[in-house]
């Protein structure tokens, strides 16, 4: 009997009771906990049954209870309120539950609830003229974590990152290095591409403020590349190529990975032809000033204080295209190539607006599609200094992050650790996963919308709502299990019947609530609800671990039920961690 197979029991005792009760069998009914343990271990809510019953909850329960007895499966039952609260003997409820966890194994949590589906998750989205910040992690980290809850329910996945690789934001960069660079490369200065670029575009800002008919040059040096100018062209792709190798090892160092590349430079001419078109059916319009524009229905977006309806310029009147023309295309070619169900947009909140009319456009445009697409807004990443501000060279690079995050893992280490036995590679192996570890769990911790003061030193702390306290209660159990004596975790030796104090029926709940929590946070796109979950459950085993005894327990019985219920635990731990991009130690 597995976990579902338990609750459609309690159910169906439910259902033959409120027959017999009430002559009528509920058509659903929420299984869930009580607020402590001790009162049962599943607690059904009257509510539902009010209305087709006509009688208050609290009589619809207490009548209901009246008709049920125990039997091999429940224990006990008793009323609170509008509440049925039901004891499963101990031996089906700790037995059926860690069977369950050890069949699935890693796959525990999962479902295939998103079976057939396609659907692509495109974050990150850098700009090549700059290094990744703290808020390409915040998107990164909540990009990873959102495609593996997605996989986890049966969905296939299609991994984006769209590189917004031209403009005149890339052509400054260029500039500069062009007029300074004195023929330097990331090889002759010892750096890492992305921040040899970034080098460069902080120095165009400078030499701006200077000299505003930079500003001119910079334009006139898009036109050029957009014209094809060869020079221009080879500059452009050396430039980039450097970023991109700059890139990729902050991506492999972060574990953030992608299934397909998208680039603006092949996206935003298309944009014209969308946008051509568009106006041969009225979609499209132009304005005064010569701007093709779209009229945003006044049911959704309103109208501007002078009465006219809001509009968004998707070409201006020379020609060129602006970000939205450019997002068009890249959502229709997306789409059309992989033939997706839908598609997640990961984009700070800033562009709440404008992914509302896109959308909107692209319903106007006939591809009924665009009410499958999705904004997955999140809020800013704040530290003392304040917003981060890459023009002026004021960010939080997101190399150096995970540099003094690594650091500040390996102080913690060496604290733990005052006898100085491990050896410098393996605190360092150790304090890059629990370094990256902290950072992802606490830009994952809340939820996206919500804007986060990053505290390196409290996120690194093995006390807390924290990566490292995860970690380690894993590693704790890690350390239990190796201690065993032979033999001692043999699952046919467990006298599940012995457990259930309060302690091991909180974790047990934890454990039970897992597949449901992962549910939720697909539903929600939000991996808030699985580390809060993960926290819990290593707090509800480090409640446990406090105050019971697992290797030194009464009997080998015992023993070998505890060794289960934790062995479980590592399960659900390890599955959380993985959802969320962390990796587990053995060791801390």
């Amino acid at each position: 009997m597995s976990v579902e197979q338990l609750k459609n029991t309690i159910f169906a005792k439910i259902g033959n009771a409120s027959a017999k009760a009430f002559g009528h069998v509920p058509d659903a009914l929420e299984i869930g906990f009580p607020p402590n343990p001790e009162f049962g271990h599943f607690a059904v809510g009257c509510f539902p049954l009010a209305k087709p019953l006509r009688r208050s909850p609290s009589e619809i329960a207490r009548r209901i209870a009246e008709k049920m007895t125990g039997d091999e499966v429940i224990q006990e039952i008793n009323v609170a309120g509008p509440y049925i609260n039901l004891k499963v003997w101990p031996q089906v409820l700790f037995g059926e539950v860690c069977r369950t966890i050890f069949a699935a194994g890693e796959g525990y949590g999962g479902s295939a609830v998103g079976r057939g589906k396609r659907v692509m998750v495109e974050y990150l989205s850098p700009n090549t003229n700059k290094p990744l910040h703290l808020g390409h992690l915040r998107n990164g980290a909540l990009g990873m974590s959102v495609s593996r809850l997605l996989e986890a329910t049966g969905h296939a996945v299609v991994k984006a990152n769209l590189i917004n690789d031209r403009g005149v934001h890339i052509c400054k960069s260029m500039l500069a290095w062009q007029e300074w660079g004195g023929g330097s490369t990331p090889e002759s200065e010892g750096l890492k591409g992305d921040h040899f670029v970034g080098r460069w575009y902080v120095r165009f800002a400078q030499e701006a403020e200077k000299k505003p008919a930079l500003e001119s040059e910079v334009q006139k040096m898009l036109q050029s590349w957009e014209a094809g100018d060869p020079p221009t062209v080879k500059l452009w792709e050396t430039m980039n190529n450097w970023v991109y190798d700059g890139f990729a090892q902050t991506y492999r160092q972060f574990g953030l990975d992608f299934d397909v590349f998208y680039y603006e430079s092949d996206t935003y001419k298309l944009g014209k032809d969308i946008i051509q078109k568009g106006i041969e059916t009225n979609v499209f319009s132009k304005d005064k000033q010569g701007n093709t524009v779209f009229h945003l229905p006044f049911d959704e977006f309103g109208q501007e204080k002078g009465g006219e309806l809001k509009k968004v310029t998707v070409l201006r009147p020379d020609g060129t295209s602006l970000y939205i023309t450019q997002d068009i295309a890249t959502s229709i070619v997306k789409v059309t190539e992989h033939n997706l169900d839908f598609s997640i947009y990961v984009v700070g909140s800033e562009q709440e607006y404008h992914f509302r009319c896109l959308f909107e456009i692209l319903s106007a445009l006939g591809y009924g599609w665009a009410q499958h697409c999705y904004h997955l807004s999140y809020g800013m990443v704040y530290l003392p200094e304040g917003k981060m501000k890459s023009r002026e060279g004021k960010i939080v690079d997101a190399d150096d992050l995970i540099d003094a995050m690594q650091v500040l893992a390996a102080d913690e280490i060496r604290q733990r650790d005052p006898e100085g036995r491990l050896a410098l590679d393996e605190i360092n192996a150790r304090a890059e996963k629990i370094g990256i570890g902290a950072i992802k769990f606490y830009l994952l911790r809340v939820r996206p919308t919500q804007s986060i003061n990053f505290d390196p030193a409290e996120s690194i702390s093995f006390d807390g709502f924290t990566g490292p306290y995860c970690q380690y209660a894993y590693a704790r159990i890690f350390g239990i299990l190796a201690k065993a004596p032979p033999g001692a975790d043999d699952r046919q030796q467990a006298a599940f019947a012995l457990l259930g104090n309060p302690e091991e029926l909180l974790l047990l709940q934890k454990l039970i609530q897992f597949p449901e929590e992962v549910n939720n946070a697909v539903g929600e796109f939000n991996p808030s609800r699985i580390a809060l979950h993960i926290f819990n459950t290593a707090k509800a085993f480090n409640q446990f671990y406090n105050k019971h005894p697992v290797l030194h327990a009464a009997d080998k019985q015992l023993v070998a039920a505890r060794l289960a219920l934790i062995q479980a635990t590592a399960i659900v731990l390890k599955k959380g961690l993985h959802l969320l991009g962390l990796e587990v130690l053995e060791n801390m």
